[in-house]
C-alpha cells in the first residue's frame, strides 16, 4: 500500500442500496485525493467473492486497495451510527477443527486502526447469534457482516491487494434492535460522505 499518496481505490459496495450510497458521495464530492472506482459486489460471501474477482480480472489497471463499505451489525460497545474501520477480518460460520484448514478459518488483517474483529458469516445475526460469536471466540465486541472476510480472500490472490473496511454500524441486535432498525437506519444515511471521508485520510 502507499503511504500518505494517491491510491487507485475499488470501493465495493454489496447492496444496490450501499453502491446508490457511495455513487451519490462521489459524484457529488469537489475534490478527492484518491481515484475510485464503485462496483456492487452482491450480498453474501459467494456472490460478493465472485463479484471483486469479476471486478478484478477486468480491470484496466492494478489497484492499490479494495474498500468495503456500508452498513453493519454490532455488538455491544458500539452505537448506531458509529463509523468504524476494523482491524481484521475472519469466518464465524467456519465450523472447522483448529489447524485442520487455516486457509479459511486463520483471520484476514484490515488496514483499519480500530480495535474491532468484523465477522463474516452467510446469514444475518440476531442477538443470541452474536453472544455465542462472542463466547467462542472469546471477545466482547466485534461487526457482523457477510462479505468481507470472502473478498479479503479474493484480495490475496490478486497479488495481496490490501483491504479497508468503512462501515457504519446500522444496528445493536443486543440492545433490542431488529430488522426494521436496520431498514429505518438505511433509509436515512443514503449519503455515504462520511465514509468516503475516511477513505480519503489513508
Amino acid at each position: 500500500m502507499r503511504s500518505g499518496g494517491s491510491m487507485r481505490v475499488l470501493i465495493c459496495a454489496p447492496t444496490s442500496r450501499e453502491y446508490r450510497a457511495m455513487r451519490y458521495a462521489l459524484d457529488n464530492a469537489s475534490s478527492l485525493k484518491h481515484s475510485y472506482d464503485l462496483v456492487e459486489v452482491g450480498i453474501g460471501k459467494a456472490l460478493s467473492a465472485a463479484g471483486v474477482a469479476r471486478a478484478l480480472t477486468l480491470a484496466t489497471a492494478p489497484y492499490d486497495m479494495l474498500a468495503v463499505v456500508g452498513f453493519a451489525a454490532s455488538a455491544l460497545g458500539r452505537k448506531q451510527g458509529d463509523i468504524v474501520m476494523p482491524s481484521r477480518a475472519i469466518h464465524h460460520d467456519a465450523i472447522i477443527p483448529e489447524n485442520f484448514c487455516p486457509e479459511i478459518t486463520d483471520p484476514r488483517q484490515l488496514q483499519g486502526k480500530d480495535a474491532e474483529t468484523v465477522f463474516t458469516g452467510d446469514s444475518f445475526v440476531n442477538a443470541d447469534i452474536i453472544r455465542e460469536i462472542k463466547s467462542r471466540f472469546g471477545v466482547e465486541n466485534g461487526l457482523f457482516d457477510m462479505e468481507i472476510a470472502a473478498i479479503c480472500q479474493v484480495a490475496e490472490l490478486y497479488n495481496n491487494i490490501p483491504v479497508v473496511a468503512v462501515k457504519y454500524v446500522s444496528d445493536v441486535p443486543e440492545e433490542g434492535h431488529s430488522e426494521q432498525s436496520y431498514e429505518e437506519f438505511a433509509d436515512a444515511h443514503s449519503d455515504f460522505t462520511p465514509l468516503l471521508q475516511r477513505l480519503e485520510l489513508l
